[in-house]
């Protein structure tokens, strides 16, 4: 479903089409009644088509949009509009977020040390208030951290990936689903799966409940990839990647000489495969970026040894 400009949903307007993606097709609106810009999201009729499934999301909505702080997209609403043909759209009012996400700054290369330390800690200070609600991201990566243009932050779409997994009764082929939303039966293309497998802890990847050390494991990855410009995970085929999160060896002299030996060994902790022995509490990171931002912490660049398998 693909919206033209002018098409009205409710109390808001289409204006253009800003991108798609396995939450649905998203536009940039206008909120006529409060007169600010504002993100739509449509979700996808194989979600909005499922009552079960579409009052989950609502509930995780109804969460997100108590959220308030500065490095978190802020929820407007969720609602549902009847559009010309006669169907109806279900969407969420969202934060117009103006800036670049770092899936597009990345193609340019690292981001240099003092920049990327900066970043990482608002996104850890965002996944910080979420986990604080019971919220857990599922699905940090690149291309849902938006850098605006004086450097502000925002964590985009926030729990929104729990609404994408099968019913957690669901049996059979399927099972192995239930915990990884962004490999769903609905979501076949496959840029977008290897785009987001990268992210995905080695529990998610295998299937397990998830907890909020799967969204440090996901911050540890992107902090890599800001301060290497590289890949931490790749691979030609859905498989390779998944092998290169539940196995391949983590090299963090890949880091540049640069790099505090606090953010080394942060990202260290981050990348632990086993939960068990990965940091348990976002906090612990922002705190140890602070402390560093301080003068408190180890600044000298000494490289630790790789993480194995």
């Amino acid at each position: 479903m693909s919206l033209e400009a002018g098409t009205r949903l409710g109390s808001y307007e289409i204006a253009a089409t800003i991108g798609a993606g396995g939450m649905g097709e998203v536009y940039r609106g206008r909120d006529t009644t409060l007169n600010r810009d504002v993100a739509i999201k449509v979700l996808p009729a194989a979600l909005s088509n499922d009552a079960e499934r579409l009052a989950r999301f609502k509930r995780e909505a109804q969460v997100l949009a108590a959220l308030n702080h500065p490095n978190i997209a802020h929820v407007y609403g969720f609602e549902v509009a009847t559009l010309p043909d006669g169907s109806n759209a279900h969407f969420l009012a969202m934060e117009m977020v103006e800036g670049e996400d770092l899936s597009e700054r990345l193609k340019r290369g690292a981001i240099p040390v003092d920049e990327a330390i900066a970043i990482a800690k608002q996104i850890a200070e965002g996944l910080e208030e979420a986990h604080e609600h019971g919220i857990i991201h599922r699905d940090l990566k690149p291309a849902n951290v938006m850098v605006t243009s004086d450097g502000k932050v925002k964590v985009l779409d926030f729990g929104l990936a729990k609404a994408l997994e099968d019913d957690p009764a669901t049996s059979g082929a399927n099972s192995h689903l239930t915990h990884s939303p962004t490999m769903s039966r609905h979501m076949t293309e496959a840029g977008m799966i290897m785009g987001t497998a990268a992210y995905m802890s080695p529990e998610q990847a295998r299937g397990k409940a998830v907890d909020k050390r799967s969204d440090i494991w996901a911050f540890g990855v992107v902090f890599f990839e800001m301060l290497t410009g590289e890949r931490l995970f790749a691979g030609e085929t859905l498989s390779d990647v998944l092998a290169g999160v539940l196995k391949t060896e983590i090299d963090l002299n890949l880091l540049p000489a640069a790099t505090p030996f606090a953010i080394q060994n942060l990202i260290r902790r981050c990348l632990e495969r086993s939960p068990r022995s990965r940091l348990h509490d976002i906090a612990d990171a922002r705190i140890a970026i602070d402390d560093l931002l301080a003068g408190r912490g180890d600044s000298a660049p000494r490289v630790p040894a790789a993480i194995q398998a």
